[in-house]
């Protein structure tokens, strides 16, 4: 498979580790599983316009979006109204819709909910984290 240009959106405060695990199989030569990263490292700063710049930026580098769709994937922020969405992980996914990603949405539990700005571009959904099923997903897109 060749690398796929994938931003990752992900709920900071309760689902990095996933995240962090995404970049361990990607830096894992053992693993048929590889992507360029294009998600930030974290943005040390409360100004909203200049995270929603650094992550637009990032966004816009990348040709594919995951989304790991934990409980609270719709959630409201506190800061939502500044932001412009109801939290940041719909702000990524109206701007990775807006620049044409195609967007792979894991359900890193069968009942978690899609969030509520999911439709309107190209997706594919996986049911649960696992290598193989985002690994297809990506491949199918």
């Amino acid at each position: 498979m060749a690398k796929k240009k994938v931003f990752v959106s992900f709920d900071y405060d309760n689902d990095r580790h996933y995240k962090y695990l995404l970049t361990a199989w990607n830096a894992n030569s053992d693993f048929d599983f590889e992507f360029h990263d294009h998600t930030p490292t974290e943005i040390q700063t409360n100004d909203v316009s200049r995270v929603k710049a650094g992550l637009t930026t990032k966004i816009n580098q990348a040709t594919h979006t995951i989304v790991l769709v934990g409980n609270e994937i719709n959630k409201l922020h506190k800061d939502r109204f500044a932001i412009g969405y109801d939290n940041w992980q719909h702000f990524e996914i109206a701007k990775s819709k807006e620049s044409g990603n195609k967007i792979v949405y894991v359900k890193l539990e069968i009942f978690n909910k899609l969030p509520t700005n999911y439709s309107g571009c190209i997706y594919k959904t996986v049911y649960g984290f696992t290598q193989e099923g985002i690994l297809n997903a990506l491949k199918q897109l």
